[in-house]
């Protein structure tokens, strides 16, 4: 609606010359986060200014269809406030909080928590902010969160809190350790399959826990006999709507599979947790078999996998993208080209950063070199192109140690990449935590030709300060978010052994569960 009513008065006020509004449209259209907002501030109130001669939009009014936002005056001031909260919600955090310093009127209206729930709500989604919400047991409580000094906290967001989520009773069964498994969170739920074991052993089975809102509850572990995949490890898993899409994966045999399967989540008020798979029918054409490859769901019906280790111990190099069904019953895969695109690697990660965007980061690559680069793809309709964001790990505090293979990276709320763990070119894991914001980064800026592409991305990357519970270092473990995007849980993998954590005997597998928390003061 303010796209229309912008455009209608740069239409009537250039047939008359008319600059000041003219510069209104033009300054909220524009890239304001590239401006401090001191001087957005000042641009704003030099076009107020402008703007108040009342018969200023005189003309206009008779024979434009937006009058109710005129009521006779002709200044920013009497933009209707509905039409006023429209426009805002096209700005930045930092251009909304200028517009606040422009006059009271305005500073009432652009810190208001209607507001700033709807800022929320266009950045983070309904689910992250329909899931935050649901944390607040109390309506009240509801009523009064915070919103404008919670997005200041994601958007700089320093620290994790970690708890240990163990099951107190020793009579229980819980799952054996392992690493390159898959743990997703879907229905409300924590689910594991397969993974790797000791003696290059494979699993097939799978586990289940409800989470619901309770975050930091002792969690209990449920079984699930479903008979479906095979045992399998470095396969991948990821969650499309309310459905889980596993894909290839290696046996205990080192044979590599390139079946895709299809899985739903049930939830009995007296039987507990179900989970139905089914082979999907993919057609003729399907990826190469293949594990340690990396996948995530793009849109509501597409998957895209990339690389992975092929027969034969090759590594590889391209991008295959599934398309559900409406009806879910079946998929077709297609193979993307594009150069320039990501080398060949493994144990590397792929994160969903929009409707239409991944982004790759890091893995080994053909000469067990470990990588850091970025990739983002880009997939539209009938269009898919991989691009690579440059910069420069000198520049980083503490960056040295960005490169790695076997890490997990989460999209958290905020338009945020949680990157955590994994391991260096000599096998040392690690146990850190790094955030990437790709949020606001405009890939068109990234082009390497310009000078300042790599600092913007240096700015972006972030290590965050660990509290509470210490984690162990490991690699080949896999983490998952809830659906407020604040909840990070993290399950198994590698960890050094007790005797000679450098050799590959002192290697062991884990089988703990933890939870990561984003510090945020509520």
């Amino acid at each position: 609606m303010c796209i229309y009513i912008i455009k209608s008065i740069i239409v009537k006020l250039e047939e008359k010359q008319s600059r000041p509004i003219i510069e209104l449209s033009t300054l909220l259209l524009s890239p304001l986060s590239t401006l401090p907002p001191l001087i957005i501030a000042i641009k704003f109130q030099a076009i107020i200014t402008k703007t108040a001669n009342p018969c200023f939009f005189s003309s206009m009014a008779e024979t434009s269809t937006t009058t109710s936002f005129i009521n006779g005056y002709s200044s920013i001031a009497s933009l209707a406030t509905d039409h006023l909260f429209t426009i805002l919600l096209l700005l930045p955090m930092d251009s909304i909080l200028s517009f606040a310093m422009t006059c009271k009127k305005f500073r009432y209206l652009a810190t208001s928590d209607i507001l700033w729930e709807s800022v929320c709500r266009r950045d983070w989604g309904n689910t992250a902010v329909d899931a935050l919400k649901s944390s607040f047991h109390d309506d009240e409580q509801r009523r009064l969160i915070p919103w404008i000094r919670l997005y200041k906290q994601v958007s700089r967001v320093d620290s994790v809190c970690c708890y240990k989520l163990a099951e107190p009773d020793p009579d229980l069964v819980l799952p054996v350790p392992r690493a390159s498994h898959s743990l997703n969170f879907v229905s409300g739920c924590l689910v594991l399959f397969g993974g790797g074991y000791e003696g290059g052993r494979d699993l097939d089975d799978t586990w289940a826990v409800y989470i619901g809102n309770n975050s930091q509850n002792m969690l209990k572990w449920q079984k699930i006999q479903t008979g479906t995949p095979s045992g399998r490890f470095g396969h991948t898993c990821v969650v499309i709507e309310n459905y889980l899409v596993l894909f290839g994966g290696i046996n205990e045999r080192g044979d590599r599979h390139s079946d895709t399967w299809l899985g739903q989540v049930s939830l009995h008020e007296n039987l507990g947790i179900s989970l139905s798979w089914q082979l999907l029918d993919v057609g003729s054409t399907s990826p190469p078999p293949r594990g340690a490859h990396a996948a995530c769901c793009i849109s509501s019906r597409k998957m895209v996998i990339h690389g992975g280790i092929g027969l034969n111990g090759v590594r590889l190099d391209d991008t295959w993208i599934i398309e559900l069904s409406e009806n879910r019953c079946y998929g077709t895969w297609h193979k993307i080209v594009s150069h320039p695109s990501p080398p060949a690697r493994s144990g590397h990660s792929l994160t969903c950063i929009s409707e239409t965007q991944t982004i790759l980061f890091g893995g080994r690559g053909l000469g067990y070199e470990v990588l850091n680069d970025i990739w983002v793809l880009h997939v539209t309709e009938g269009y898919s192109k991989w691009v690579q964001i440059f910069y420069e790990l000198q520049n980083i505090p503490a960056g040295v140690s960005l490169p790695r293979v076997g890490h997990s990276a989460t999209s958290i709320i905020g338009g945020r990449l949680l990157i955590h763990g994994g391991e260096d070119s000599l096998r040392h894991r690690k146990d850190d935590f790094w955030v990437l914001d790709i949020s606001h980064i405009s890939l068109e800026k990234m082009h390497p030709t310009r000078l300042n592409s790599k600092r913007m991305l240096t700015n972006k990357w972030r290590r965050l300060k660990p509290e509470g519970y210490k984690p162990g270092c490991r690699s080949f473990h896999r983490a998952c978010v809830d659906d407020s995007g604040r909840y990070l849980y993290v399950f198994g993998g590698m960890v050094d052994g007790l005797l000679q954590p450098a050799e590959p005997a002192g290697l062991r597998f884990d089988g703990e569960l933890f939870l990561v928390e984003l510090v945020l003061q509520l």
